[in-house]
């Protein structure tokens, strides 16, 4: 089949006035789907995706990290990152330590339940991954992440 049932699926009764207009709505469609997907699997082990960001964030990192560090990081624009890090703090997912060299720098930890929660979820998360990409070939799987780079290498500047 040509093109997609983007339209059909949409309750589109005319074609899309042009292959961004498609792309863009696909787009939307599909992470909304995705996010879904991964706001459920979150909700089950008590956390929401910008909670979970900001703890694989950490983890990756390795490290006390500042947070404004961290809200730089997320994959969401996230304009309550200190409300944010106020509720992991208070489920001891995380904790804040201030910068001994400059006192107005505080950093954020990963706290001592969080990596086991972090290993609870490493499990769920690849099996969904997995079933979320099924559908796509490694190659088609490198050529999504190319094409995803090009569409968003603007958007983020430098």
């Amino acid at each position: 089949m040509m093109g997609s049932d983007l339209g059909r699926r949409i309750g589109k009764r005319e074609p899309f006035e042009t292959k961004q207009e498609e792309a863009l709505l696909g787009l939307a469609r599909t992470a909304d789907r995705m996010q879904a997907r991964v706001a459920r699997l979150l909700k089950e082990h008590g956390l929401t995706p910008a909670q979970y960001n900001v703890l694989r964030i950490l983890r990756g990192l390795g490290r006390p990290t500042p947070i404004l560090e961290v809200a730089q990081s997320m994959l969401t624009e996230t304009p309550g990152i200190t409300g944010l890090i106020d509720r992991l703090e208070k489920l001891e997912l995380v904790r804040r330590e201030r910068c001994e060299r400059d006192r107005r720098v505080i950093f954020v930890v990963l706290g001592p339940r969080a990596a086991d929660v972090l290993t609870g979820l490493d499990g769920p998360m690849a099996e969904l991954r997995t079933a979320l990409f099924a559908g796509l070939s490694p190659s088609d799987l490198a050529t999504l992440v190319r094409l995803l780079d090009r569409v968003r290498e603007p958007l983020e500047g430098p």
